[in-house]
């Protein structure tokens, strides 16, 4: 017999499937664990945002960072650009297409929520 625990972590692991499942056919989601712990992190999180912050916090060097945001910034979801006061400094900012891809990506997130919360019916035995 599971525990209840166990149900839930269940119930939480296929609802985080459920969610990339649905970006990932609406949305063309194709975001590797990395690139996407460091959107939601410029997203959700109040700037500025440093490549060098990013390593620190995620425990993950600077060039693995600089290759994520690359990825990010080719498709439109972060700009990053030089500190004019210390052109060493790597800088990392929101922009609207992110900001878009963002609530769009709540809004499966909401929805997937919203269908796991409707109780289904109850099977008819025949």
């Amino acid at each position: 017999m599971a525990s209840p625990s166990s149900a839930t972590s269940l119930e939480a692991l296929r609802a985080f499937q459920q969610v990339f499942e649905r970006a990932v056919r609406q949305k063309n989601f194709d975001l590797s664990a990395r690139q996407t712990a460091i959107f939601f992190a410029v997203y959700l999180s109040p700037p500025p945002h440093s490549v060098k912050s990013f390593a620190e916090s995620l425990n993950i060097s600077k060039p693995a960072i600089c290759r994520a945001v690359d990825h990010l910034s080719r498709l439109g979801l972060v700009k990053r650009w030089r500190d004019p006061k210390d052109k060493r400094k790597v800088m990392i900012q929101r922009t609207v297409k992110g900001s878009v891809f963002l609530m769009e990506f709540s809004e499966i997130l909401l929805g997937s929520a919203a269908a796991a919360a409707v109780p289904t019916p109850p099977q008819q035995l025949g």
